[in-house]
């Protein structure tokens, strides 16, 4: 049996969860959001907490379990709290701002780079070399720092590129005559 299937997830106060025929939606201050349910999971409605369980004994349907509990738990929180990633341009020359929903950025090539925002996510650009991404949906805002980070990724030599805040790059001794 999955063990993070059996734990419940916890709906704060201001977030409201309604549960449709096969499809879970959640309203918070930072948004909505839905997702369609597997057929092999249940979902049920305890009070103030979701209870995921697997309808057969299969190993597919516990699996599911532990999968949907995770993107249940994920969904109620980015609806109460949202998610961001964090991003520091590490370079001589390497810029970002914040232009609406479009992210430019300078990263030596010879031409600028610009990134649209996909719905939902917005991204935010304290200083120069400092870019937020937040949004309520843990996938998108991932999945869109990810997209920014392979313009440049850190290279190993001097360590240049964009990269993760918490981000360890391991650098490599240069060749030696």
């Amino acid at each position: 049996m999955s063990r993070i299937g059996d734990m419940p997830v916890a709906v704060p106060s201001g977030v409201t969860v309604e549960l449709g025929d096969g499809v879970i939606s959640a309203k918070g201050p930072q948004g909505v959001l839905s997702r369609k349910l597997n057929s092999l999971i249940s979902v049920a409605k305890e009070g103030a907490e979701l209870r995921i369980s697997a309808t057969n004994e299969s190993r597919e349907a516990n699996a599911m379990s532990g999968t949907f509990r995770a993107l249940i738990a994920n969904m109620v929180q980015g609806v109460a709290n949202g998610f961001e990633k964090r991003l520091s341009l590490v370079g001589v020359g390497y810029r970002a701002q914040a232009q609406g929903s479009n992210l430019n950025l300078a990263l030596g090539f010879s031409h600028p780079v610009v990134h649209a925002m996909p719905e939902g996510v917005q991204v935010l650009t304290p200083t120069q070399t400092e870019i937020v991404i937040k949004g309520a949906d843990k996938q998108k805002v991932g999945q869109v720092a990810a997209e920014v980070r392979a313009y440049r990724p850190p290279e190993p030599y001097k360590g240049k590129g964009i990269r993760y805040v918490d981000e360890v790059v391991v650098r490599k001794e240069t060749k030696k005559k």
